[in-house]
């Protein structure tokens, strides 16, 4: 395990003051990064933890924020900031254009390899980053499989990765056929894995608040889940020493 080196950012966007976790790790030189989105309830020590979880493994990473520092562990306060916000892309993009601006200025990263990666709204943000011809070298997309505007997803250039569970009534059938019609038309290098019996954010581990229906972790999945993120970033985004 390598030192990792952390501190919080401050950066401007969506009308916000925006404070994300930005994780380095050790020596001094230029390395690949990783753009980390959270679940619509905003940035926690979940996606805090994978930032250095990416950074022990040489990666600059940057968890960035949705809600101006807040936590929205309400679930109707939650749904009434995201949903507009998941209906707007050229929102989603700033968002994700301000957290990659910070990603790309830090001096340990090399601004020619970057990638992002996110769970739920996150995720749909990273998605929205390659639809707008972002150069990136890979999207992992955790519970966000969202479709984007008519044309737009010809400007992925990058392999996408999507995750899900089989029995998220959030991303049901229908929702994961239409994304995944999307890509296929498009000519993105997509793949998708279903993970069997699990629902909505299987991968964030319990929280002491009220969640929607349909959310609840599955600690195996949410490993294996990690495991085919990391990997993707090591076909996509090798760490060279």
């Amino acid at each position: 395990m390598t030192t990792v080196t952390t501190r919080t950012i401050e950066y401007a966007a969506d009308g916000l003051t925006m404070i994300g976790h930005l994780a380095l790790p050790a020596g001094t030189d230029r390395r690949p990064a990783v753009l980390v989105g959270p679940e619509g309830v905003g940035l926690s020590d979940v996606e805090r933890r994978r930032a250095d979880a990416l950074a022990e493994l040489g990666y600059v990473a940057l968890a960035f924020d949705l809600h101006g520092g807040r936590y929205l562990g309400d679930p109707e306060e939650m749904l009434a900031r995201c949903m507009p916000l998941l209906a707007d892309p050229d929102r989603m993009r700033d968002i994700g254009h301000a957290a990659l601006g910070v990603l790309r200025a830090e001096p340990r990263t090399d601004p020619d390899r970057t990638a992002a990666i996110g769970y739920g709204t996150g995720g749909a943000i990273a998605l929205e980053l390659g639809r707008d011809g972002v150069d990136l070298r890979a999207i992992a997309t955790v519970n966000g499989l969202t479709t984007g505007r008519p044309g737009e997803t010809a400007r992925i250039h990058c392999p996408v990765w999507a995750g899900v569970g089989s029995e998220d009534p959030i991303m049901p059938p229908a929702q994961r056929d239409a994304f995944t019609a999307e890509m296929q038309a498009a000519g993105v290098d997509w793949r998708l894995v279903v993970y069997g019996g699990a629902l909505h954010a299987f991968h964030h581990p319990p929280v002491d608040h009220t969640v929607r229906p349909g959310v609840g972790f599955h600690p195996q999945h949410a490993e294996r889940a990690w495991r085919d993120v990391v990997d993707l970033l090591a076909e996509c985004l090798p760490i060279t020493e």
